[in-house]
């Protein structure tokens, strides 16, 4: 469901109708007191509480007893919290009747905002005792809905798709040849937009140097990043909140800020960078017009920009680090009745016996798992069969290639929209899987007229060997369907328009292919 349409209520309600306790998977802290803030007001009680790293021991206590005594319905927890064994060991006595992943396209390894937390929840929720499963995302393409319901253990689920659209938010891009007009163009544009607003940058510098400038033009403006202190952070995410004096017109943020942020009158949401994805994009834009009065939307671009992305994307883990887990999984633990040759660990085990982070441990652990070689069931993780490290290296290697070039397409995607021609809220909701029948009238290539223009497919990859007669004929492709590229391998139509298909590859990515070429050359069976 898109942002702010209320996938909060749901699992209120679904959690005082079923019986036990509702854990709440949620990724950020701050995010977790807002919501158990908004659960008391709404009932009047202290229904909710949180269990988290910033709080004192005896704090958390407090909540684990308001839980058991049935005083607080829902418990709030960050992923990490539930890679300790107490923690979890505190759940399996609770009982819980729902388990709720909030924000969950962190699940799969194609959204916009992986965390290798949130992998290990199926696992988790099996030591549980399997309760129901319910995941909330605002921007689940096909290929992460289908990995969440993966990734998650859910069996026979019921998915529900609202939809994507979100009319009232006017959509632009602006494209500059030089990086001081981009500069000059977005200050301009947030001292004349109507306020309160938000402003994202690509890095931590910018947002510091961009919010003084704005507020040397006047305007009450702040910095937000991942790297400011805790209490820092909270005061930007409560003034902006605030409509009052001591509000702010505008924060200036890396992608750090926002997520779980409920303020209906964001008039614009600024992008001067672009974004790794189209996921992280609408993901942002979606915290404009809430309150479904006009607002308005404007990325503005330059296509030297795309090199800074690539520069952020992620690697694989160094192989110090590799080795390090592989040996640590081979030694001590405890010794299981399940066909595993090696004993199981608990993560906090691995990572005292590895010295390591608990990110990097989780992150290699992960990696282990989907290349076959661990498993992490319900007393814990283990390898799969006798493994030397040198095999766990290049097993490790291949994926983050992998996933390299799943990174790459994504970008490719975000790009495509920077430079259509076509109207852009046709092509965001295709991208989701979702249909607009015509020009939506609302963004600036509907304004242009080009959005109306006769569309021209997109150069593709040929298989000059391919046997022409092979592929379907393009009225008979259709969203969801499973397909099989000659080069790619397995695949699945995300969206199909008169002149050409976008399919998502599971290890190539986002391709978009012209029909023509599919047809002439047999691309896809």
């Amino acid at each position: 469901m898109p942002t702010g349409y209320g996938k909060s209520a749901i699992y209120q309600i679904a959690g005082h109708l079923l019986e036990g306790p509702t854990v709440v998977v949620s990724p950020l802290i701050s995010l977790q007191l807002d919501q158990v803030r908004h659960i008391d007001a709404s009932t009047g009680t202290a229904d909710a509480v949180a269990v988290n790293s910033t709080q004192s021991r005896r704090r958390n206590d407090q909540a684990w007893d308001a839980v058991a005594s049935g005083e607080a319905e829902f418990v709030f927890l960050a992923p990490e919290q539930l890679a300790r064994e107490e923690v979890v060991d505190e759940l399996v006595a609770l009982g819980a009747g729902l388990v709720v992943v909030d924000e969950a396209h962190c699940v799969s390894a194609w959204g916009h905002d992986f965390r290798p937390d949130y992998l290990r929840l199926g696992g988790v929720i099996e030591r549980l005792g399997g309760p129901r499963i319910l995941a909330l995302t605002a921007t689940g393409s096909r290929p992460v809905r289908e990995e969440i319901v993966r990734r998650l253990g859910m069996r026979e689920p019921r998915l529900f798709v609202r939809g994507f659209d979100r009319p009232n938010v006017h959509l632009a891009v602006v494209r500059h040849e030089s990086e001081h007009d981009k500069e000059r163009a977005v200050l301009d544009q947030v001292v004349a937009a109507a306020k309160p607003g938000l402003l994202y940058v690509a890095t931590r510098a910018e947002t510091e140097r961009t919010a003084a400038e704005l507020e040397r033009r006047g305007l009450r403006a702040a910095a937000y990043h991942g790297g400011l202190p805790a209490a820092e952070r909270r005061e930007v995410h409560e003034r902006f909140q605030s409509d009052g004096r001591d509000g702010f017109d505008v924060v200036v943020a890396t992608s750090a800020f926002g997520m779980g942020i409920d303020k209906p009158n964001v008039r614009f949401v600024v992008h001067a960078d672009i974004t790794d994805s189209i996921d992280s994009y609408y993901q942002e834009v979606g915290r404009g017009g809430r309150d479904g009065e006009p607002a308005d939307a404007t990325l503005h671009y330059r296509q030297e920009d795309l090199g800074l992305r690539r520069f952020f994307a992620g690697g694989s883990p160094a192989a110090k680090s590799v080795d390090a887990v592989v040996q640590a999984l081979k030694k001590g633990g405890a010794r299981s009745s399940s066909a595993a040759p090696g004993p199981r660990h608990e993560l906090g085990d691995l990572v005292e016996r590895t010295g390591l982070s608990s990110r990097a441990v989780t992150t290699v652990v992960n990696l282990l798992i989907e290349a076959g070689l661990a498993d992490d069931g319900a007393d814990g993780i283990a390898l799969t069969r006798a493994v030397k490290p040198a095999e766990a290296r290049a097993a490790i290697e291949e994926l983050a290639e992998q996933r390299r070039r799943i990174d790459e397409s994504r970008l490719a995607m975000i790009r495509a929209y920077a430079e259509t021609l076509d109207c852009r809220r046709q092509f965001l909701l295709a991208y989701f899987g979702d249909e607009l029948a015509e020009p939506c009238g609302n963004c600036d290539t509907c304004e242009s007229g080009t959005a109306y223009h006769e569309k021209t497919a997109p150069a593709a990859a040929a298989d000059a060997d391919a046997r022409p007669d092979a592929a379907p004929r393009a009225s008979v492709f259709h969203e969801g369907q499973k397909v099989q590229h000659t080069a790619w391998g397995a695949g699945e139509v995300v969206s199909v328009e008169p002149d050409r298909l976008t399919v998502f590859f599971e290890t190539e990515g986002y391709r978009v292919l012209s029909l023509e070429a599919v047809r002439e050359h047999a691309l896809l069976r």
